[in-house]
């Protein structure tokens, strides 16, 4: 297999790429030549976003291109006019944010969209900025040549959004931690090793169309994630499980400053944790162990030093240690050392 990855050096097209490698593909990656390019690969250098951009890509054919734009749609329309007649099959990561709000809890690829997408647009905001990509994929490529990978949350080793490495350094360091309950609240994930695997599966398939792209649901719960960080940074920290009201009741902000958790019950828990996936799943998406995920993460994080890359255009994660400290003390009596 000839494959084009658009990026590829940093998280979900790192992996795309690592994969792509270890099956022995004939892989491209095009990109800024801000960070290396994984070995194994043929290195192309552009600013899609720049006039003549895309010119390292004037030759050359592909069976097929893998893109994981999340700015302005038309950089994702001119890429994909560009390779359309090189190219045999596009694959557009986007994102369950497609969907209209609030999606209701279960919700499939038939779900309403959100409106106001357009593929000739400049950026936005990002749930039209990604249903924007998947237009610019589809007039370029056709609803039978075009693959719409609609991810939900990505966590594993790259992470450079934040999430999963706070978590770690939080329990490497010990003591009591806050724990957002339930205990058992339902989450859904994709390992982006896992991803990646669906992705040239996809690929190898000639799978097209949409597809929600997560762990099922009763794959992981808040529970097993935060101890089996505990578990594997072995930083003695003792996880305080606290009820969601005392939670949002201090000010704490869900998703962001605690990453992942969502209060149960709520709009965003039904669109970020209880999309149904059985179309990926009758596709072959298989999911590791949540055990394995935090294990990796971590030891590809340690090697770091504990320093997660963080894209610019993210926000910071984590609850501020104050905060954190006066919530255990009313809550639990504990105070942090």
């Amino acid at each position: 297999m000839r494959l084009l990855v658009l990026g590829g050096t940093e998280f979900v097209g790192r992996a795309v790429v690592e994969a792509a490698v270890a099956r022995g593909w004939d892989v491209t990656v095009f990109h800024r030549g801000r960070h290396a390019a994984p070995a194994g690969v043929r290195a192309l250098h552009g600013d899609r976003t720049a006039p003549d951009g895309l010119a390292a890509l004037a030759d050359g054919a592909w069976d097929a291109v893998v893109d994981t734009w999340s700015a302005a749609p038309h950089a994702v329309r001119d890429s994909a006019r560009l390779l359309r007649g090189r190219a045999g099959r596009y694959v557009y990561v986007s994102s369950c944010s497609v969907y209209a709000w609030a999606p209701p809890a279960g919700y499939a690829e038939d779900a309403p969209l959100v409106e106001g997408a357009d593929p000739d647009a400049g950026q936005t905001e990002y749930a039209r900025d990604k249903r924007g990509g998947e237009l610019a994929a589809l007039g370029a490529f056709g609803a039978d040549r075009s693959l719409l990978v609609r991810a939900g949350l990505i966590i594993g080793p790259y992470e450079n959004v934040g999430r999963l490495p706070w978590w770690l350094n939080r329990t490497a360091r010990g003591g009591p931690v806050l724990a957002p309950g339930p205990r058992d609240l339902p989450l859904q994930y994709i390992d982006v090793r896992d991803l990646a695997a669906w992705i040239l599966g996809g690929v190898e398939r000639e799978l097209s169309g949409p597809y929600n792209l997560v762990s099922p649901q009763g794959h992981a719960t808040m529970g097993t994630l935060l101890e089996a960080c505990a578990q594997v940074t072995g930083g003695g920290a003792e996880l305080c499980w606290t009820d969601p009201e005392v939670i949002l009741e201090a000010g704490i902000a869900p998703w962001t400053e605690l990453p992942v958790w969502v209060p149960p019950g709520s709009d965003l828990h039904d669109a970020l944790h209880s999309s149904d996936v059985s179309r990926a799943v009758a596709a072959g998406l298989g999911c590791r162990p949540v055990e394995e995920t935090v294990a990796d993460t971590w030891s590809w994080l340690h090697s770091l030093g504990g320093v997660a890359p963080q894209r610019p255009d993210r926000p910071d994660k984590g609850v501020d240690p104050e905060t954190e400290a006066k919530v255990l003390a009313q809550a639990h009596g504990r105070q942090l050392p």
